[in-house]
């Protein structure tokens, strides 16, 4: 087949890597422009880019999906299939060029979890499991009809770092086989056709990364886990309004307890936070300003003092 690769982070070089080293042809590969980042805001390159670059692939870098040479381009490579991993969502004046159509690999098993943070929100919503699909990109979002699915278990010990890992490198066996059932004329599955209760993967911000520390334990946990290492469930100190990350945990179920929920409490050399129905036991936290450490050394620099995280 003669594929097009679209992608931008590293989520998505497993699977180009997978394609350029296949049986099959690949035309180009498009990807963001170089972008200023850091203090020094140096131009940085993405890491599809790189990838390129260091095997000699023909890369296109649109500044706009609508201009006219970029299109022209598209179309001269005359592609069976467009791959799409993790990429920006296309206009149908791009996704409908090529003869076979347009495939997207999303992480979670569509339709559930559609959206921009597939991987944090399955944790955060305590999944068990989830995967990859493959589907054929449409005017919807993660709507399109379903090629394949892979599914990954998640363990109780898994956060975002370590799931993201987990399904980036099964990305890599995942594009192949539905690549090749795209050559073999497997029907796919409509998604309007399944029936489930959905849960949503929204763009990760401000306010759904914020601990509230009157619910469940457990929640407060899965919400911990699901934004670690990057960019980390925050809180602040209240007396102070100091912002933190907590980036590891465990929660301890205890019914009964009184007192403020997110109250900070030493408990055989432990760093406690109270909710309604236990503790957050923390392991690694980080005051802004200052670099990531254990709860014990954070109880150490408060000297131990009576505080509450709001």
């Amino acid at each position: 087949m003669r594929i097009v690769f679209m992608g931008t982070p590293d989520f998505a070089v497993d699977s180009l890597d997978s394609i350029y080293k296949s049986n099959h042809d690949l035309c180009g590969v498009v990807t963001t422009p170089d972008k200023k980042a850091g203090r020094g805001q140096k131009m940085k390159e993405s890491a599809v880019k790189r990838y390129c670059i260091s095997n000699c692939i023909k890369l296109l870098q649109p500044v706009a999906f609508n201009d006219k040479v970029f299109i022209n381009n598209l179309k001269s490579f005359k592609a069976d299939i467009f791959v799409v991993v993790a990429f920006k969502i296309l206009p149908k004046i791009i996704w409908e060029i090529p003869s076979k159509g347009t495939i997207n690999i999303h992480a979670s098993l569509l339709p559930q979890l559609r959206g921009a943070a597939p991987i944090n929100w399955a944790i955060i919503n305590g999944l068990r499991k989830t995967g990859l699909t493959s589907f054929y990109i449409n005017e919807g979002i993660d709507t399109g009809d379903i090629i394949m699915k892979k599914e990954l278990e998640i363990s109780e010990n898994d956060n975002f770092g370590s799931l993201y890992t987990k399904l980036k490198k099964l990305s890599s066996s995942f594009i192949i086989d539905t690549i090749g059932c795209i050559e073999n004329g497997l029907k796919p599955v409509i998604q309007s056709k399944i029936k489930s209760e959905l849960l949503k993967a929204p763009k990760i911000d401000k306010k759904n990364t914020r601990i509230r520390w009157d619910i469940d334990g457990r929640k407060i946990n899965n919400l911990i886990k699901g934004l670690s290492p990057y960019p980390g469930a925050w809180s602040t100190i209240k007396s102070s309004e100091i912002r933190l990350k907590i980036l590891d945990s465990s929660f301890i179920p205890k019914q009964g307890l009184k007192g403020i929920n997110g109250c900070v409490l030493s408990i055989n050399k432990n760093c406690m936070v109270k909710v309604k129905d236990g503790y957050i036991n923390i392991f690694k936290i980080k005051v802004e300003g200052k670099k990531e450490q254990s709860g014990l050394d954070f109880l150490n620099g408060i000297q131990r003092k009576k505080i509450q995280f709001f």
